[in-house]
């Protein structure tokens, strides 16, 4: 592209980008993605933690690899479209050193930060800079579930292009208070997602964002689609692995009570989860973080394209965390939320963090200022990718409200922090 048409559609397609996939955060749309680095670094290489679960439980987590075979693969067609999902439960048993599960596997860690990568080259991450191999969450893999009573099941779906890995900490934290959670995968859509086969999908999404005949909007629109058929399918298979005796953990299938479940998302997985919402009666209730619900239209200049969900409305509850990123803010300031919000009759409230950007509801908000001090990533990057809100009051807000929406809409425990601002928490500003 080139002259005053080819800037407009750049910059279409990048705001496009930064809306639905975190530009600047893992998994943002980049030119090329390299191949994965030969020999580890792992001494000289940076490290980093996840902050700790709040709750009073015990994490677990296990893997699970689901094959939809009346379903061809709209990334790759003559394929079956395949999936990777991740439970987080709680557990009797603490994890503790090397007993913690990776938070990556090998192959997609490797990956994930280097030479050319998604998550590199629009983070700006030195290339193999990072031990991404041995960060480890909280959780013990493959533990038997808690027994007790069935708990609420919540769906979480990533940014465009992020792995599913990127909320870890927000998922943990949401297992440690009593919810199973189940992560999901977008296949050739996220950064890169590992397969059993010894297959490492890499994204698709650089080279479609790159063909210079591009329609932003309805790329957008089919990445969308397919996480919502995605979402629906992984509902469809729930049933099955409740109650297989080889496919979970023990007690995990007990564990899961499939008539209350929610759904979170970051950027494109928070579109995801209230346009899933919408089309699927199965999910009760749903929190949007950052998400756009509005699409550019043809060549970026005709128009703006609501999703449907903006377009009916919707009638169960739902939650709007937005950020202080340029494009964001709060529903009155988002064609797609303002419209979702005039067209809906169910509960629902849009708070906003002071200070934040786009990638502060991420594991990013933790993880860039500790790689950062390593020299692992440059200042500028981080500022513009989780703003200047002090890190562990992100997490902490993040978490509360989270769980505090699906404690009222799943459990029934109303504290009525949703109900306006809160003193507890000057940083979320309440947006009417």
């Amino acid at each position: 592209m080139s002259g005053t048409r080819g800037r407009a559609v750049a910059a279409v397609v990048l705001a496009a980008a930064v809306a639905l996939g975190a530009a600047g955060a893992p998994g943002a749309m980049a030119a090329s993605q390299g191949p994965a680095p030969v020999a580890s670094r792992a001494a000289t290489q940076a490290r980093a933690a996840l902050p700790a679960p709040t709750g009073p439980y015990a994490v677990g987590t296990t893997s699970v690899h689901l094959v939809d075979r009346d379903r061809e693969d709209p990334w790759k067609p003559g394929r079956s479209r395949e999936l990777m999902i991740s439970f987080w439960y709680p557990t009797g048993r603490h994890a503790i050193g090397e007993d913690r599960a990776p938070y990556m596997t090998p192959d997609a860690a490797a990956h994930f930060g280097s030479a050319g990568s998604v998550v590199q080259s629009n983070i700006g991450f030195e290339p193999d800079r990072t031990d991404w191999a041995g960060v480890r969450t909280h959780a013990r893999a493959d533990a038997p579930a808690l027994p007790g009573r069935a708990r609420p099941v919540v769906l979480y779906s990533a940014g465009l292009g992020d792995p599913r890995t990127w909320g870890t900490g927000l998922v943990e934290d949401l297992a440690s208070r009593g919810y199973v959670v189940v992560t999901v995968d977008h296949t050739w859509e996220a950064s890169e997602v590992s397969l059993p086969n010894g297959e490492l999908a890499t994204s698709v999404m650089p080279g479609l964002f790159a063909a210079p005949d591009l329609d932003a909007g309805a790329l957008l629109r089919k990445m969308i689609a397919t996480r919502v058929d995605d979402t629906r399918f992984v509902l469809d298979e729930l049933p099955h692995l409740k109650y297989s005796r080889t496919q979970l953990p023990p007690g995990l299938g007990a564990a899961m009570d499939l008539d209350r479940i929610g759904m979170v998302g970051h950027s494109g997985g928070g579109s995801t989860a209230l346009q899933a919402m919408h089309d699927d009666p199965r999910i009760a209730a749903a929190v949007n973080m950052d998400g756009q619900l509005h699409f550019p239209g043809p060549d970026g200049r005709t128009g703006v394209f609501l999703a449907d969900v903006a377009q009916k409305g919707l009638d169960r509850p739902f939650l709007l965390l937005g950020t202080r990123n340029p494009d964001s803010g709060p529903h009155q300031q988002q064609p797609g939320w303002d419209a979702l919000w005039r067209n809906s009759t169910g509960w629902h409230a849009d708070f906003t963090l002071e200070g934040s950007r786009h990638g502060s509801y991420t594991d990013a908000e933790s993880l860039l200022p500790q790689l950062a001090a390593q020299g692992a990533v440059k200042p500028g990057p981080v500022s513009e990718t989780i703003g200047g809100i002090r890190p562990e009051r992100a997490v902490l807000a993040t978490r509360t409200y989270v769980a505090d929406f699906f404690d009222r809409w799943l459990r029934g425990h109303d504290d009525h922090l949703l109900d306006g601002p809160s003193a507890a928490f000057p940083e979320m500003v309440y947006e009417p």
